[in-house]
């Protein structure tokens, strides 16, 4: 709290370096922005790992909505690995449904080369807003393959968003293999989703979609890896990481700069005090977590191709707010065994040991090869609100919150180094 570096190094990475989508001119300065980071720390090696990863472009785009005869543009923002209309105005009439459910009960004819706005509110009754988020992200996920099937021409939804405010949510989707048309698929926020639903109900609504948005094919990028060497088993490895990556909007501050700069931290705290680890103990930069998950593969092909056994695997992807808890996804054994420690962490208002989460990087790992993982849980409360958006800046981290993230995590990190899982 009175010597930590996280907090100036996420400010550099945002000022210096802003968003850094994978692929771009960006993600590679943010590249050596950790490399030279981890030196900083004083990890004992550093090194870049070759990754893979696919090119999304967004390009120029624009959405605009004919409500009461006068068409008028609204803040929008087309989903990440979508196919856009090819730089050409798709204008088609808006049919509205707030489900599923209504909109499979909606004769074709009343789709057919409509573009289709999914009104699924993100539920505000969950008190864990990932909670909200899980049940909600398949209509920004699947949406353009449900409508595609009866003859749509494209797709507007409401963002994932928990926000009140008028702030558009980007992130990923997917088309189906079998999809014979891409359709385009663009967010709005609640303020204009809230517009768009009214208009909706009162009369017939228009609208005019513009983007240029496509897949570029795959570019060569890296994870940035730091370690302190163990001293007694240093072949056996704790790793502790967040992504490096971005999308294409604001900052990247809470998603995943905060992680990556509290994984740096880690590093720095345990060299400060002059820590002698066990086991060899690696901050991992992941790349591409955000649309494709390459980094986290990529590190896992590593690990397979020199035989590495792995003690844990831990995680911060949940935004740099206080931190609550610790997810473990591990034997009940090993969380048994992690929960026995609570009492150390109280003091940081950390409790929760009882939620299976881990995190997207690491999830290679801890599925194809058992390692136990476990996900820093800080207060999801506002997550939301700037999760993949413009407003996701270094203005809305709290220096004090980001480094009790970064606290909690070294700390954790020492008592599974000094006394194992088990």
């Amino acid at each position: 709290m009175l010597h930590g570096t996280c907090y100036e190094n996420l400010r550099v990475l945002c000022k210096s370096v802003g968003h850094r989508l994978s692929g771009t001119p960006a993600a590679a300065k943010a590249v050596e922005w950790g490399r030279k980071a981890m030196i900083d720390a004083g990890a004992d090696n550093v090194w870049l790992q070759p990754v893979n990863v696919p090119y999304w472009y967004r390009g120029k785009e624009s959405l605009e909505l004919k409500i009461a005869g006068k068409y008028q543009k609204v803040p929008a923002l087309s989903l990440g690995n979508s196919q856009g209309t090819g730089g050409k105005t798709l204008e088609a009439e808006v049919v509205m449904v707030n489900n599923y459910d209504e909109y499979k009960g909606l004769p074709d004819d009343a789709v057919k080369g409509k573009i289709v706005f999914f009104n699924y509110r993100f539920r505000q009754d969950f008190i864990n807003s990932f909670e909200g988020y899980g049940d909600a992200v398949n209509y920004r996920w699947n949406s353009p393959n449900v409508a595609v099937k009866r003859g749509a021409a494209g797709v507007i939804i409401r963002s994932m968003s928990t926000g009140e405010d008028d702030f558009p949510h980007t992130g990923s989707m997917h088309y189906e293999d079998t999809t014979a048309a891409k359709l385009p698929e663009m967010a709005v926020g609640n303020y204009t989703a809230d517009a768009l639903a009214k208009a909706c109900k009162a009369g017939k609504v228009t609208a005019k979609m513009t983007s240029e948005c496509k897949m570029m094919g795959m570019r060569p990028s890296y994870n940035v890896i730091g370690e302190l060497k163990g001293t007694e088993v240093p072949e056996k490895f704790i790793t502790v990481g967040g992504h490096l990556d971005s999308w294409d909007v604001g900052e990247g501050a809470h998603d995943d700069g905060a992680g990556c700069a509290q994984s740096i931290e880690v590093i720095r705290t345990l060299k400060a005090i002059g820590y002698k680890p066990r086991y060899t103990i690696r901050a991992v930069l992941f790349m591409n977590e955000e649309n494709g998950n390459k980094g986290g593969w990529a590190y896992l092909d590593s690990a397979n191709a020199r035989n590495e056994q792995h003690i844990l695997a831990m995680e911060s992807d949940a935004g740099g707010f206080s931190p609550r808890g610790i997810g473990l996804e591990m034997s009940e054994k090993q969380k048994e065994h992690i929960r026995k420690y609570r009492d150390l962490f109280m003091p940081y208002n950390v409790y929760d040991f009882e939620k299976e989460e881990g995190g997207v990087d690491i999830s290679p790992l801890h599925n194809k090869k058992n390692v136990p993982a476990a996900g820093l849980l800080p207060d999801s409360q506002r997550y939301f609100d700037y999760h993949h958006t413009a407003n996701d800046v270094f203005e809305t981290v709290n220096h004090r919150e980001l480094k009790l993230g970064a606290a909690t995590m070294a700390q954790f990190i020492y008592l599974i180094c000094e006394h194992g899982l088990e």
